[in-house]
C-alpha cells in the first residue's frame, strides 16, 4: 500500500486564495487534471515566497519536465558532489604553512549558507552509498575550520548520518572524528567534561565508542563500527547498529516523510533521548573503558591502559559517586507535569513526549528566549528522565560497580606499579570504610556480591605499588580495620575451606598487606600491639593445607615480620615453628629435579613445593640467618628451636644452603657426620609438630622448651660431640668438616670430662677386674672420641693445633692400663700431632714423657708407634733430656736388644741415632750407650740402622768390633733387668728418674787384653790393614798421640811400641791418603826429634813411620821447614838394619826437590855420608844392599838438580872417586816397587758395615716369644 505523503504544498488560485495544503501526489493529480499550470504560483516550508511552479525545481522536473531524461537524480547528484568536492580541493582552508584562511574561501562560504547545506546534508536520507560517501567528503572539506561548524548539529547531519547502513563508512567516520567535539549543543560550559559530555553522538553511541572515536584513528573506529567487538574498550556489534539506527528513526519519524513530500523541508533540530543498549545493562563504563570486561582476566589477562594515573582518578570519582548515588529526585508525574502533558492517564507514547518537549524547547531555548533557560533545562531533565525511565534504576550505590571499580584499581595498582608508585592513594577514606561497613554486616558471607574481598585486595595492591601508602594506611587506622575483617574471616576457616570461599580470600589479601607494612618501624609497632594479628595468622597456617596458597601468603607475611626482633619473638611464643616445619615435610624433591614442565596453576604439588621453600626462607629470617639484603635481627630462641627440631647442621644451613638443598636433606635419608635423618626422625618430628599445632589451636599451650630440647630416639644412642655424631664420623673420615678445629676442642673437652672415669676405671680393673655394669657405655664411648680426635687431626691439616694445653690429658691416658684400646687411640693422637712443631715444644713444657715411655713394655702391639712418635719428639733437646731422665735409653737398649721384631730394632737403632746427633743432650746420650754396647753400634745406627741390628746378631772379630754370643747375652740379660726395675718404679710413680752408676759399665771379657787405640783393635787391624775404618781421622790422631806418647818415654813397652809402629805404617800403607792430615796435627816434630833418642827400639820405630810418611809430598814439605836431616843420620847410625828404609825415605824426601832438604843435607854432610855408605861401609847387615846403593844414587842425583845447592852437592860428589863408578847409570832395576793400591782405591764404606759376620752358625732355637699383639699392662 502506497503511504500517503505529508500536505506541505499550497498553491494561489485565480482570485488569488489559497489553497492546501495538499501532499506532493496530490499536486500531481492536480497538475494532471490542469488545475495547476507552470504559472501557479506555489509554496512549502523552505520557501522564501511564492513561487511560479515552474520556478520550483521539485514540481518543475516532476511536473513539467517531458521527454527522455539525461541523467537520473542518483547521477546527478553524484555529479554536482564531485564538481563540489574538487571545487573545495582546489580552495584549502588552510595554507602551506599550516595557517587558517580568512576569509573562508567563497565556495565553502556559499556551501556554508543556509539556503543550500541543509539540502546537501539531507541528502544522507537517501542512504545511496555513492551519495552519502560523497556528502560525507564533501562536509568534511566545507567544514575545515568553518566559522559555522559548532551549529552543525542544527541540520540533524549527526542523526542522518549515522542512520546510514551500508560499510564504506571511512569518509563518515573522518568526517564524524573531525566535528563531534566541535558542536555546541550545551548551553553551558563543556570545558572540563568528559569526551562524552562534549560529544553530540553521546546521547547516540555508547560511551566507549565516542571515546574510540576520539583515541584512534578513523580507520580503527571504522572498523569497530562495521564489526562484532566485546571488548574493554568497545562493546559494539550489528544488532546495536541496527538498535542505534532503529532509534534514530523513530526520532526523525516526523521529518522524513515531509521531506518526501518537500525536498525543500528545514529539519528543526531536536535533541534525541540517550539511546540505552541492552548489551550494556550492566556494564560499567569509566575512563575509556567498560570495568566489567577489564576486571575478566581470563579474556583480557593484559589489556593495555594508556593513561593509568588518569584511569585510576577517573575510578575514584566513579567510586564516589556511586557511593554517594541517591534515589532521583524527579518522579514520572513530575516530569508530566512539566511537559504539560495529561496526569493519570497511564505513560504517554515517546512520540507525544517528542513532540511536547520539541515546543516546549523551541519556546525557552535561550538563543530565543534568554529568560527561559532555567525552564529549558527543567524542560530537558523531564525529557531525558522520562526516555530513561525504563533502564535500570537502583535505590543506592550498586555493589557489583563497586566490585568493578575496587578489582579495576587493583588491576592498575598492580600492572603500572611505576606510574602509580609516586602518587599517594587517595581512596583510602572510601576503601576503610567500605571495608569497615563489610566487616561489621552481619550478612557478611551470605551475600551475593560481597565487597571485602576486592577491598582487601585493594589495600594490598595500594600499599605494594607504593609502600609509602602503607604509612598513609596506618595514619587512617587501616591496620586495625583490616584486622577486624582479618579475625572475621579467621573465624570461619576449616579443614573444608577452598581456596574460592570469600574467608580465604581477605585473609589472602590483608596477608599481603601485612607483609608490606611491616617493612616501616611504625607500622610494626602497631602490628605488635596488636597480638591477634599474630594469633589469626597462625590460625591461616593450620588450616594450610587444604589453602595452600593463601598459606603462602601468611608464611610471606611472616618473613616480613621477621625483620623485627620483637614481631620474631611474638611469632615464636605464638607458635608458628610448629606450623612453618610441618610444611617442610610436604616437599616432593623428585618433581623438582624431574625437568618436566610444571605450573602451580596446573600442579598441587608444585604448589606444595613452593610452600615449603617460602617456609624455609621464612624461617631463615626469624633465626636471623640470612646475610647481608635479607639479614634480620639473630634470635637466639629461634636458633635454639630449631637446633633442637632440625639439628644443629640443619639449622646452620639455612644461612648457606638454597632452599631447595634443605628440603631435599630433609625428605630423603641422610647419614653423615653432622646428621641423621630418616623414616623415622622424619616420622617422631611430624608427629611431635601436630600435637603442639592441636595443643596451640584448642587449649593456647605448647611444648615450654618450644622444641629447644626435643631429641630423637635415633640421636639419644649415639655420640654427640660438638654437634657432630661421632660414630659416623669415624666411618668416613674424610668427610669434609665445616670447622675442624672447632670439632677437635669439643672432643678434647668430652675426652677431659671423662679422664676422671678413666682413671677411676683403671683403679677399679687393675684391683678387682671387673668392669661395673653402669659404666659398660663410658668406654666405647671414650674410645670412639678418640678415634675421632686421631681422624680430624689426621685429615684436617692445623687441627692439631687445639691439643695444645692439653697434652697432659691425652698422655695421661697411655696411663689407662687394661683399656688398650684407649693406650693406643690416644698414642695414634700423640703421634700425629707430632707433625706440628708448637706441639711438640708444648709435649716438651707438660713433662709427660713417662706415659709414654712405659708403653714400650705395657702395649707390645704399639712399639713401632711409640717409637715412630719419639723419633718424631726427638727433635726437641728438651724432650731429650726428659726422655734420658725418664729411662728411656734402657727402655730403648731393650727394644734393640731383646726384642724379636725387627722393624722394631731398627726403628730404636733410627731413634738412637737421631737422639745421639743432638748438639746438646746427643753426647751425653752416646756416653751412656757406650757403656752398655762398644761406639761401632752408635755409629752403625747413624749409617744404617737395619746393619746395627745384623751386627748386634753376628760374631765379629774384625779391627773394630769384638762381639759374640757371649756378649750379646751379657747385655742383653743387664738391659733387661735394668728395665724391669725401672717399669716398677716408673709404674708406682710416674715421676720417678732413671739414673746410671758413674762407675757402671759393661765388660766384654773376649775384647779383653786386645791393644785398642781410637775404638781400633791394633792386633786384628795389622791383620787387615785393607779394612775401611768407620773415622780413619780419629784413628789416625789416637794412634800418633799413643805413638809419640810412648816415643817420648825412655823405656817404653816394646811390644806395644812395635805393634803401635806397625799399626801407623800400615795404616799409611792402607790409606796414603791420610798422611795429608798428618803436618797440621803437630806429631811430626815429635817423630823427627824421637830418631835421637838413646833408646835404640825408639829411632827404629820413628824411622819406619818417617819411611811411611816420606811418600806424601805434604808431609815433606813439613820435614823441610823441621831439622829432619840430622836426626835421621843419628838414627840412621844408631840403627844400621834401619840403613836401607832410611835411605828409600831420604831418596823419596829429595825426588820432591825440597831446596831446604838439600840445605840441611849438605849442612849435616849427608853426602859424604852417602857416598862412604856406596862404598859399602854400613850395608853389610842388609838383606839388598844394592838397592840401597840404588836408592842412594838416585837421592843424591837428585840433590844434584837443586837450582840452589846443586853445584855445591856436585862439587863434592866430583871429588869422590866411588861416585864415578855410580853416576853415569841408571839403578831402577835394583828397586822393586811398592804397593799402590791405597792411591787406586781409596776409602770405602766402613768395613763393619759390610764384613758379616765372622761365624755364620746358624741357632737351633727359636727366639723368645714376644708379645707384640697384646697389653701386657703390669706383667713382668
Amino acid at each position: 500500500m502506497k503511504r500517503e505523503s505529508e500536505k506541505e504544498w499550497y498553491f494561489g488560485n485565480a482570485d488569488k486564495e489559497r489553497s492546501g495544503p495538499y501532499g506532493f501526489h496530490e499536486m500531481q493529480e492536480l497538475w494532471t487534471k490542469g488545475m495547476l499550470n507552470a504559472k501557479t504560483r506555489c509554496w512549502a516550508q523552505g520557501m522564501d515566497g511564492w513561487r511560479p511552479l515552474q520556478a520550483i525545481p521539485q514540481l518543475k522536473w516532476c511536473l513539467l519536465a517531458s521527454g527522455q531524461a539525461v541523467l537520473n537524480e542518483t547521477d546527478l547528484a553524484t555529479l554536482i558532489l564531485n564538481m563540489l568536492i574538487t571545487m573545495c580541493g582546489y580552495f584549502p582552508s588552510r595554507d602551506q604553512d599550516n595557517a587558517i584562511i580568512r576569509p573562508l574561501p567563497r565556495v565553502k562560504r556559499l556551501l556554508s549558507d543556509s539556503t543550500c547545506l541543509p539540502h546537501i546534508i539531507q541528502l544522507l536520507l537517501t542512504f545511496d552509498p555513492i551519495l552519502v560517501e560523497k556528502v560525507a567528503v564533501l562536509l568534511y572539506h566545507i567544514m575545515q575550520d568553518n566559522p559555522q561548524l559548532p551549529r552543525l548539529y542544527l541540520s540533524g547531519v549527526f542523526f542522518f548520518i549515522m542512520m546510514y547502513t551500508g560499510s564504506n563508512v571511512l569518509p563518515v567516520a573522518r568526517f564524524l572524528k573531525y566535528t563531534h567535539t566541535k558542536q555546541a549543543f550545551k548551553s553551558e560550559e563543556t570545558k572540563g567534561q568528559d569526551i562524552f559530555q562534549r560529544s553530540i553522538l553521546g546521547h547516540i553511541l555508547p560511551e566507549a565508542m565516542v571515546c574510540y572515536l576520539e583515541n584512534y584513528e578513523p580507520e580503527k573506529f571504522s572498523e569497530i563500527f562495521l564489526g562484532e567487538f566485546d571488548t574493554p574498550e568497545a562493546i559494539w556489534s550489528s544488532e546495536m547498529r541496527r538498535l542505534m539506527i532503529e532509534k534514530i528513526a523513530a526520532h526523525l519519524a516526523d521529518f522524513t516523510p515531509r521531506l518526501q513530500s518537500n525536498t525543500r523541508a528545514l529539519y528543526q533540530y531536536c535533541p534525541i533521548p540517550v539511546i540505552n543498549y541492552p548489551q550494556l545493562e550492566n556494564e560499567l563504563f569509566c575512563n575509556i573503558y567498560y570495568l566489567k570486561q577489564l576486571c575478566d582476566t581470563l579474556r583480557f589477562p593484559d589489556w593495555p591502559i594508556k593513561d593509568p594515573v588518569k584511569l585510576l582518578k577517573d575510578t575514584l570519582d566513579a567510586w564516589k559517586k556511586e557511593v554517594e548515588k541517591k534515589p532521583p529526585m524527579m518522579s514520572i508525574d513530575d516530569a508530566y507535569e512539566v511537559l504539560n502533558l495529561p496526569q493519570g492517564q497511564g505513560p504517554h507514547d515517546e512520540s507525544k513526549i517528542r513532540k511536547a518537549y520539541f515546543r516546549l524547547a523551541q519556546k525557552y531555548h535561550p538563543d530565543k528566549n534568554p529568560e527561559g533557560r532555567d525552564m529549558f533545562e527543567k524542560v530537558n531533565k523531564a525529557y531525558e528522565f522520562l526516555c530513561t525511565k525504563s533502564t535500570k534504576i537502583v535505590d543506592g550505590p550498586d555493589p557489583e560497580n563497586i566490585i568493578l571499580i575496587l578489582k579495576t584499581q587493583s588491576i592498575l595498582f598492580n600492572r603500572h606499579k611505576e606510574d602509580l608508585q609516586p602518587y599517594k592513594y587517595a581512596g583510602y577514606p572510601m576503601l576503610i570504610r567500605t571495608i569497615t561497613m563489610e566487616t561489621s554486616d552481619d550478612l557478611l558471607f551470605s551475600k551475593e556480591s560481597p565487597l571485602l574481598p576486592a577491598a582487601a585486595e585493594l589495600a594490598f595492591h595500594t600499599v605494594n605499588c607504593s609502600a609509602l601508602n602503607a604509612e598513609e594506611l596506618r595514619r587512617e587506622n587501616g591496620i586495625e580495620v583490616l584486622q577486624e575483617a582479618f579475625s572475621r574471616c579467621v573465624a570461619v576457616l576449616n579443614r573444608s575451606s577452598k581456596p574460592s570461599d570469600m574467608s580465604v580470600q581477605v585473609c589472602g589479601h590483608i596477608s599481603k598487606c601485612y607483609s608490606v607494612a611491616a617493612q616501616f618501624e611504625e607500622c610494626r609497632e602497631k602490628i605488635t600491639e596488636m597480638p591477634s594479628i599474630i594469633k589469626d595468622l597462625c590460625r591461616v597456617l593450620y588450616f594450610g593445607k587444604s589453602i595452600p596458597r593463601v598459606a603462602a601468603l601468611g608464611v610471606e607475611c611472616v618473613s616480613s615480620f621477621a625483620v623485627d626482633f620483637w614481631l620474631q619473638t611474638h611469632l615464636f611464643q605464638a607458635g608458628i615453628l610448629w606450623y612453618l616445619l610441618g610444611y617442610l615435610f610436604n616437599y616432593d624433591y623428585t618433581l623438582e629435579e624431574s625437568g618436566i614442565q610444571k605450573s602451580e596453576e596446573t600442579n598441587q604439588q608444585e604448589v606444595a613445593n613452593s610452600l615449603a621453600k617460602l617456609s624455609v626462607h621464612a624461617l631463615s629470617r626469624l633465626g636471623g640467618y640470612l646475610p647481608e639484603e635479607q639479614a634480620t635481627p639473630e634470635n637466639p630462641t629461634v636458633r635454639k628451636s630449631l637446633a633442637g627440631m632440625l639439628t644443629p647442621y640443619v639449622a646452620r644451613k639455612l644461612a648457606v644452603v638454597s632452599a631447595a638443598e634443605i628440603l631435599k636433606m630433609l625428605n630423603s635419608n641422610t647419614e653423615n657426620p653432622y646428621l641423621i635423618w630418616n623414616n623415622s626422625t622424619r616420622a617422631e618430628l611430624l608427629e611431635f609438630l601436630e600435637l603442639q599445632q592441636e595443643n596451640m589451636i584448642k587449649k593456647g599451650d605448647c611444648d615450654k622448651t618450644y622444641g629447644s630440647e626435643f631429641v630423637y630416639s635415633d640421636h639419644a644412642k649415639e655420640l654427640i660431640v660438638g654437634e657432630i655424631f661421632v660414630r659416623v664420623y669415624n666411618e668416613v673420615p674424610t668427610f669434609q668438616l665445616e670447622v675442624p678445629k672447632a670439632f677437635a676442642a669439643s672432643l678434647l673437652d668430652y675426652i677431659g670430662s671423662q679422664a676422671q672415669y678413666l682413671h677411676t676405671f683403671m683403679a677399679i680393673t687393675h684391683a678387682a677386674k671387673v668392669e661395673s655394669e653402669q659404666h659398660g657405655d663410658r668406654l666405647p664411648r671414650v674410645e670412639m672420641a678418640l678415634e675421632a680426635l686421631r681422624n680430624v687431626i689426621k685429615y684436617n691439616p692445623g687441627s692439631e693445633s687445639e691439643c695444645i694445653g692439653h697434652f697432659k690429658l691425652i698422655f695421661s691416658l697411655l696411663r689407662v692400663h687394661g683399656a688398650g684400646q684407649v693406650q693406643q687411640l690416644a698414642l695414634e693422637v700423640v703421634n700425629i700431632v707430632t707433625s706440628n712443631q708448637d706441639c711438640v715444644n708444648n709435649i716438651a713444657e707438660s713433662m709427660v714423657l713417662s706415659n709414654l715411655l712405659a708403653l714400650l713394655h705395657s702395649l707390645p702391639s704399639s712399639r713401632q708407634l711409640v717409637l715412630e712418635t719419639l723419633y718424631a719428639l726427638a727433635s726437641s733437646t728438651k724432650i731429650i733430656k726428659e726422655a734420658m731422665a725418664k729411662g728411656a735409653l734402657i727402655y730403648l737398649l731393650d727394644m734393640f736388644c731383646n726384642s724379636t721384631h725387627p722393624q722394631v730394632r731398627a726403628q730404636t737403632a733410627e731413634l738412637f741415632a737421631k737422639m745421639t746427633a743432638d748438639k746438646l743432650i746427643g753426647p751425653k746420650v752416646r756416653i751412656t750407650l757406650m757403656k752398655f754396647l762398644p761406639s761401632v753400634f752408635m755409629d752403625a745406627m747413624r749409617d744404617n740402622p737395619e746393619a746395627a741390628v745384623h751386627i748386634f746378631e753376628g760374631t765379629h772379630e774384625n779391627p773394630e768390633l769384638i762381639w759374640n754370643d757371649s756378649s750379646r747375652d751379657k747385655v742383653s740379660t743387664t738391659v733387661r733387668e735394668m728395665m724391669l726395675e725401672h717399669f716398677k718404679s716408673q709404674r708406682d710413680n710416674p715421676d720417678v728418674n732413671w739414673k746410671l752408676p758413674e762407675d757402671f759399665a759393661v765388660v766384654f771379657g773376649e775384647a779383653e787384653g786386645e791393644l785398642a787405640v781410637g775404638g781400633v783393635f791394633l792386633r786384628i787391624f795389622i791383620a787387615q790393614p785393607a779394612w775401611v775404618l768407620r773415622k780413619p781421622r780419629e784413628f789416625l790422631i789416637a794412634l800418633l798421640e799413643k805413638l809419640t806418647e810412648l816415643l817420648e818415654k825412655n823405656n817404653p813397652h816394646g811390644e806395644t811400641l812395635e805393634t803401635l809402629t806397625m799399626a801407623t805404617v800400615c795404616l799409611f800403607n792402607a790409606q796414603p791418603q791420610l798422611a795429608d792430615q798428618v803436618p797440621p796435627l803437630g806429631h811430626l816434630p815429635k817423630v823427627i826429634q824421637a830418631m835421637n833418642h838413646r833408646n835404640n827400639a825408639i829411632p827404629k820405630s820413628a824411622i819406619r813411620v818417617i819411611h811411611a810418611l816420606s811418600e806424601n809430598e805434604l808431609c815433606v814439605r813439613a820435614m823441610a821447614s823441621l831439622e829432619t836431616i840430622g836426626p835421621l843420620m843419628n838414627g840412621m847410625k844408631k840403627r844400621a838394619d834401619t840403613v836401607g828404609l832410611a835411605c828409600e825415605a831420604i831418596n823419596r824426601m829429595f825426588q820432591k826437590e825440597q831446596g831446604e832438604l838439600v840445605a840441611q843435607a849438605l849442612k849435616a854432610d849427608l853426602v859424604p855420608y852417602l857416598l862412604k855408605l856406596l862404598e859399602g861401609i854400613g850395608l853389610e847387615n842388609l838383606d839388598s844392599p844394592a838397592a840401597t846403593k840404588a836408592q842412594i844414587v838416585k837421592a843424591l842425583k837428585a840433590m844434584t838438580r837443586s837450582l840452589q845447592y846443586g853445584e855445591q852437592v856436585n862439587e863434592i860428589l866430583s871429588r869422590s872417586s866411588v861416585w864415578s863408578a855410580f853416576k853415569d847409570q841408571k839403578h831402577d832395576l835394583f828397586i822393586s816397587d811398592s804397593q799402590t793400591a791405597g792411591y787406586l782405591t781409596g776409602p770405602g764404606v766402613a768395613g763393619y758395615l759390610t764384613a758379616g759376620t765372622s761365624s755364620s752358625v746358624m741357632s737351633n732355637l727359636p727366639p723368645p716369644v714376644d708379645h707384640e699383639a697384646g697389653d701386657l699392662g703390669y706383667q713382668t
